[in-house]
């Protein structure tokens, strides 16, 4: 597994383009993000010259969500905002332009440009630092998830950490098919889990979460597997497919197999060698404690709980 680099989050304002923003890396500086309360739940999706897509990726994720958002939804389900976070992974069609004429029909939405073309799992760890959402949703910018599952999916999402679609009629090749099928048991085999469908990016899950996840080139395709890791509570939800509507994927057998054999490798071992722990920060000795006696608890105290790979 090859990491992906740290650092924290810019934005800066291009010439002539007031809304664009990018990210780096390596920038040192803090992200507050933009002005205004801070939505409940950040859609994010990476693309890389999706142009076609992206208008109507942005008008199902709004019709999926605004209604959510109403006073109609019950009060448990009902959503307090959202964002739309597009990650352009170093784009060279006309995505950035795509993205600034939408961003006048769709407020919600947060174009984010990476300087060059990272790859899916880093662009959706930016997203993961960018979001402002307690909760984090993803998608493909393809059109091949459909957006209005997000709200099964929000519905869904009550008593748990992350819900996790699983595709019940793939629209692919019956080649990818077959082998999406296989390597959905062979991941469950070696990491001991039963996730239906890791390759689906249609998900939702706590961004406390997103941010503990060891992130690597490839992490996208185990977001369930590192979210049981990390002990969360999921519900796996049957999801739509749909066909691509525009453009070729960017994957393919050659420059997905070798790679992927090496990432359950490194996943497994991840497993397998991670800590937990169970702490809290003593707030003055219980005054029940005879003065000889070793006190070990104190009253009150804050918990702190973490996990860790070593």
């Amino acid at each position: 597994m090859t990491p992906i680099p740290s650092g924290r989050p810019h934005f800066a304002a291009q010439s002539g383009q007031a809304a664009a923003r990018t990210w780096r890396l390596d920038a040192p500086e803090s992200l507050d993000g933009p002005s205004g309360p801070p939505p409940v739940l950040s859609v994010i999706a990476p693309a890389k010259n999706e142009a076609a897509s992206l208008p109507r990726l942005a008008a199902e994720v709004a019709a999926a969500l605004r209604p959510l958002c109403a006073d109609g939804e019950p009060r448990g389900t009902r959503l307090g905002g959202f964002e739309i976070l597009v990650i352009d992974d170093g784009s060279t069609d006309d995505t950035p332009a795509v993205l600034r004429g939408l961003e006048v029909d769709f407020p919600e939405l947060r174009p984010i440009r990476l300087r060059a073309n990272v790859g899916q799992s880093a662009a959706t760890a930016a997203g993961f630092r960018a979001a402002r959402g307690e909760w984090i949703a993803t998608l493909d910018a393809d059109l091949q998830n459909d957006p209005a599952d997000l709200a099964t999916l929000w519905r869904a999402i009550p008593g748990h950490d992350a819900a996790l679609g699983w595709r019940r009629e793939r629209q692919d090749k019956w080649s990818r098919r077959i082998v999406s099928r296989w390597a959905n048991r062979v991941r469950n085999a070696a990491l001991g889990q039963d996730v239906r469908d890791t390759g689906c990016s249609t998900r939702i899950f706590r961004r406390d979460l997103a941010l503990r996840l060891p992130m690597f080139r490839g992490s996208h395709r185990f977001l369930g597997p590192l979210l049981l890791r990390e002990g969360a509570r999921i519900v796996q939800v049957p999801v739509n497919h749909r066909a691509r509507p525009h453009g070729a994927s960017h994957y393919n057998f050659r420059n997905r197999s070798f790679g992927v054999v090496v990432d359950l490798l490194g996943v497994a071992w991840l497993m397998r060698r991670s800590v937990r722990y169970d702490a809290f920060e003593p707030r003055g000795v219980d005054p029940n404690v005879a003065s000889g006696e070793s006190a070990v608890a104190a009253v009150p105290s804050r918990q702190v709980a973490g996990r860790r790979a070593g």
